[in-house]
């Protein structure tokens, strides 16, 4: 029987990231992946430096965005810390931070980037 994955106090999360193994995801774009790939379902932590943005994607599944800390931004409006972002299969954006962010992510399906 496999044990969950618990993330306990999630809001003091960003006191403690710099303690978790971050790889690179986009330019000034970080992750630490929770479950999955880029295959299929998927969970992370997406940490954006400040100014930093991910191109603009179309979604074949659901996308779901918490952000804990700091805020970010797409073509609709800027979300701040607390803000859940839910974006449905067939919709896109580009998302940006200006001052940084840390955000928990689930993707149902993969994204594909526009060129």
């Amino acid at each position: 029987m496999l044990s969950p994955l618990v993330i306990p106090d999630i809001w003091s999360l960003r006191d403690r990231a710099d303690t978790l193994p971050w790889q690179p995801f986009r330019p000034g774009v970080e992750i630490h992946r929770l479950y999955g790939d880029s295959t299929g379902p998927s969970a992370a932590l997406l940490r954006y430096a400040p100014g930093a943005h991910v191109p603009h994607h179309d979604h074949t599944g659901y996308e779901h965005i918490f952000v804990l800390s700091g805020s970010q931004r797409d073509q609709h409006q800027a979300y701040p810390a607390g803000s859940l972002v839910i974006n449905a299969p067939g919709s896109d954006h580009w998302v940006a931070s200006d001052d940084g962010c840390l955000v928990l992510i689930v993707w149902q399906k993969p994204v594909n980037l526009r060129e």
